[in-house]
């Protein structure tokens, strides 16, 4: 697969601003520009990350952004894959670039989010298993955080401890992250003295839900040389995988698995297999990667991408976190960003986020929390409804 250059990246701080989300994504999509050296009229085409909190304009994202930037003829695309539609409006963007149809792309998301954890909007959907799992099962997403968690512990010997350190860790580089929402440093104490949220969860192990933007501007290598680009970051792989039957691990919004009775479970699950298509595409390998961005909705979760990425075996994420290899300064640093605990949700706009930190810290311009020597990176993520999501960037 040919690779894509990254020219332009730009983010809108998270937090809780209050203010239309199409504010948090142009004020992004002008910084990617800006840095891009592109002019937007010169854009041949935008994708958008879909937003289902902010009615017609977020559904419509895509046109949304074009409107606000002021209307220039550019194709347009909207997606909507939950957590992962930042990426999959980035993959919408590559086949567009790829075939020949444009050279250049801006690629946005962005939320505005309401207060308290994410749910299902108003309305009786009893054919919708998210609405389901909300009004039968009371399953909120800490809910699931806290099952996921607690089956960690019953199978590999997790501590609340392990999750605290997650935090403790990422906590440590938010510090240096003036994007982020949260930036205070926390001990192992403070996360235990927390309030439990969802058994063994306590608050600061959960992420919260936050308003923010992230936008990327992408264009062939040719296109990138001519405009002055020598040695951009580029885009190895994407994943944007589906999980393949039966899918034995419980995953929301679903509220039960597929039976193996008949049909033999698949090699590799459905989170792995995120992975290994994108190593697959890019030809390179967990050996290889030397920083990582990846999606923490819970401490708990962030381990097991450890595992999911191939960065250790099975029942050893623990070692790696205890050990200091997943921390700046050890060889492969995790969330060197403060990860969505430091950040909290904005959908759209996470996956796009964490191609930012990735692009910062291969071009060696992520100042306090640099990994020293970047030179592949990935991300991981995971929408509702089967939806995978990472990226592989190299130098």
């Amino acid at each position: 697969m040919d690779e894509l250059a990254i020219i332009g990246v730009g983010m809108h701080p998270w937090g809780k601003w209050g203010r239309n989300f199409v504010e948090y994504g142009t004020v992004a999509a002008q910084k990617a520009l800006d840095e891009a050296r592109v002019d937007w009229n010169d854009v041949g085409y935008i994708s958008g990350a879909i937003t289902v909190r902010n009615g017609y304009p977020g559904y419509v994202a895509g046109a949304t952004f074009a409107r606000a930037l002021g209307f220039n003829g550019a194709q347009v695309a909207s997606s909507y894959a939950a957590c992962a539609s930042g990426v999959t409006a980035l993959q919408v963007a590559r086949g567009q670039i790829l075939s020949g149809a444009t050279d250049v792309a801006l690629i946005i998301g962005a939320d505005t989010t309401p207060k308290g954890f994410l749910k299902p909007n108003e309305g009786d959907r009893p054919d919708d298993t998210d609405w389901l799992r909300f009004k039968l099962v009371g399953a909120t997403n800490p809910v699931y955080f806290g099952l996921n968690a607690r089956r960690r512990m019953d199978l590999f010997g997790a501590t609340q401890e392990d999750f605290a350190r997650v935090k403790v860790k990422n906590s440590r580089h938010a510090v240096h992250n003036e994007l982020a929402r949260f930036t205070k440093e926390y001990d192992i104490e403070d996360v235990m003295n927390s309030p439990v949220v969802s058994d063994p969860l306590r608050l600061l192990d959960i992420c919260a839900t936050s308003d923010g933007g992230a936008a990327l501007v992408v264009c062939s290598m040719e296109y990138a040389k001519a405009h002055g680009h020598a040695a951009p970051v580029r885009i190895a792989g994407l994943s944007t995988v589906t999980p393949v039957y039966p899918d034995t691990v419980i995953d929301l919004p679903y509220m039960a698995t597929d039976s193996a009775g008949a049909t033999p479970e698949p090699l590799r699950g459905f989170k792995q297999s995120i992975g290994d298509k994108v190593y697959e595409e890019s030809g390179l390998g967990p050996d290889d990667v030397d920083v990582a961005e990846v999606y923490d909705l819970s401490s708990s979760l962030e381990l097991d991408w450890y595992e999911q990425l191939g960065f250790c075996a099975e029942g050893e994420a623990e070692k790696l976190l205890r050990d200091g290899v997943t921390e700046i300064g050890g060889r492969l640093p995790v969330n060197p960003s403060g990860g969505l605990g430091a950040f909290g949700e904005a959908v759209p706009a996470q996956a796009i986020a964490q191609v930012c930190e990735l692009t910062w810290q291969l071009r060696g311009e992520a100042g306090k929390r640099q990994v020293e020597g970047a030179r592949v990176g990935i991300s991981a993520n995971q929408g509702l409804f089967g939806h995978g999501s990472s990226v592989l960037v190299r130098r």
